[in-house]
């Protein structure tokens, strides 16, 4: 079946604007709401376990849904599904500031996730369906971009917002930015992008999908407790569970052969999860380090961790315009292996390490992030035919919730092993940091791994010419 060609001219300055604004939105969250936590623990008299509760409720609701509302917005249309997801997320963010006791902010986080899986599975999918390929890089780029911008801003956000205004405020400014992007889709965005065809949604395989999904990611950030090595142990089993059905439904959710009949696809995912693995526990173990070992305020830590997600917006959209240019596998091949150097220096990290290094350190994990990043979406959105734009770009999203998710998981069990739950004093300050050592060691044999995924992908032979693919004039 071809693909469906987009008949309407579209302004694609206008359709980078709002997916851009959509993906600054959701991480400026999530990161502005990490700062508020202890203001929000104290109005609501929660524990420490409760307040880590709303993160994780948002994450996995969203890595649950991601693939099948993909699904949906192939079948059904992705600007709508991208309308309703940003409409959900603006609702959700000010229930979340009227929200008078917890379970009403959880509930509220709850629609937020959904929202976000709407947005991150179809953003990148009409993006590449606007954009031609000797200009998908750098859109797509400057995408990543906005989402590095939002958790850079974010804590600074967070911070002014929380002190000023109280933490509530904290979600108006995404509603703001949700009703505008909902203004100028309606507005200027006439075009719809979908495969229409009769289908028939795949329930069975939506639950069981979820089903793996929550286990997964509830599983990995209770690690290593007995209880979260039972909850991963049992998401791997639904997950075999759901291959075996997605083989067998008539119209699946996830079609199987992606992955098996698509080399460049499924290695430049398989890349993503190593990658995201391996870097996202690093913002984690220097923040702990900075201020344990070398005695720093949070302001002073924050500011020093803000070089990496810094370099990532500064040269994300150069890296996307490179992969326009250059063979993908090559760009983001050379990030990985940046990436894999910069954290091999961090397993030599000691008690009197210069801030200098460690500021430079993060400055080239940044850039090698960015030079990974930005091709290896352009790899994966692509690689696919038109009518599979949204559930590639809902699995390159799982992709990196998955690794976020692992990547803490090897943290927390590197250091249950070495320091048990003994709490970070003078006296265990040397096991401390023998811990975040070898945490970093793991991560850096994970991205060499990672590396030769990069390459083992072949390369992409996308077309060099014609209307972009997935796209037909709205009715």
């Amino acid at each position: 079946m071809s693909s469906p060609r987009n008949t309407a001219p579209t302004n694609k300055n206008v359709v980078l604007a709002v997916t851009t604004l959509g993906s600054f939105s959701t991480p400026l969250i999530m990161s502005s709401l990490n700062v508020a936590l202890p203001t929000i623990g104290e109005e609501f008299d929660l524990s420490a376990v409760a307040l880590g509760s709303l993160a994780t409720v948002y994450l996995v609701v969203t890595a649950a849904l991601l693939v099948p509302i993909g699904k949906m917005a192939d079948t059904h249309g992705r600007k709508r599904v991208f309308l309703y997801g940003m409409a959900i997320l603006s609702g959700a963010c000010l229930f979340s500031a009227a929200a008078p006791s917890f379970p009403w902010l959880v509930a509220s986080l709850l629609l937020q996730g959904a929202g976000a899986a709407m947005i991150f599975s179809t953003g990148p999918a009409i993006l590449t369906a606007v954009f031609p390929p000797g200009e998908r890089g750098r859109a797509l780029g400057i995408n990543v971009a906005a989402i590095y911008l939002g958790l850079s801003l974010g804590p600074a956000i967070g911070g002014i917002l929380t002190g000023t205004l109280g933490w509530r405020s904290i979600f108006i400014l995404p509603a703001v930015l949700g009703a505008v992007v909902i203004t100028f889709v309606v507005i200027k965005v006439h075009d719809e992008w979908v495969v229409p065809r009769v289908a028939r949604f795949d329930l069975a395989g939506t639950l069981i999908y979820a089903v793996a999904l929550v286990a997964l990611t509830a599983g990995f950030s209770t690690l290593p407790k007995l209880s979260g090595a039972a909850l991963a142990i049992g998401g791997l089993a639904a997950g075999a569970v759901f291959v075996w059905w997605e083989l067998r439904a008539a119209d699946p959710i996830l079609n199987i052969d992606l992955f098996r009949k698509n080399r460049v696809f499924a290695f430049s995912n398989v890349a993503a999860l190593i990658n995201y693995s391996a870097t996202f526990a690093v913002g984690f173990l220097l923040s702990l380090y900075l201020q344990y070992i070398k005695g720093f305020t949070v302001e002073t830590a924050g500011f020093i961790l803000m070089a990496q997600p810094v370099m990532q917006t500064l040269f994300s959209p150069l890296a996307g315009r490179l992969s326009d240019k250059v063979e993908s596998r090559v760009v983001a091949s050379t990030g990985m292996a940046l990436t894999t150097v910069g954290l091999l220096l961090l397993t030599f990290l000691g008690a009197d390490a210069p801030v200098l290094f460690i500021a430079l350190v993060l400055a080239l994990l940044g850039f090698g992030f960015a030079l990974f990043s930005a091709p290896n979406t352009n790899t994966v959105m692509s690689s696919v035919d038109g009518r599979y734009l949204g559930v590639a770009s809902a699995t390159l999203g799982t992709m990196r919730l998955l690794g976020q998710m692992l990547s803490m998981a090897i943290a927390l069990l590197v250091f249950s092993v070495t320091l048990g739950s003994a709490q970070v004093t003078d006296a265990v300050h040397d096991e401390f940091v023998t811990a975040v050592r070898i945490a970093f060691g793991i991560s850096t044999a994970l991205c060499a791994l990672g590396v030769a995924a990069s390459l083992a992908r072949g390369r992409l032979r996308a077309p060099t010419d014609g209307p972009p693919v997935g796209a037909q004039a709205a009715d």
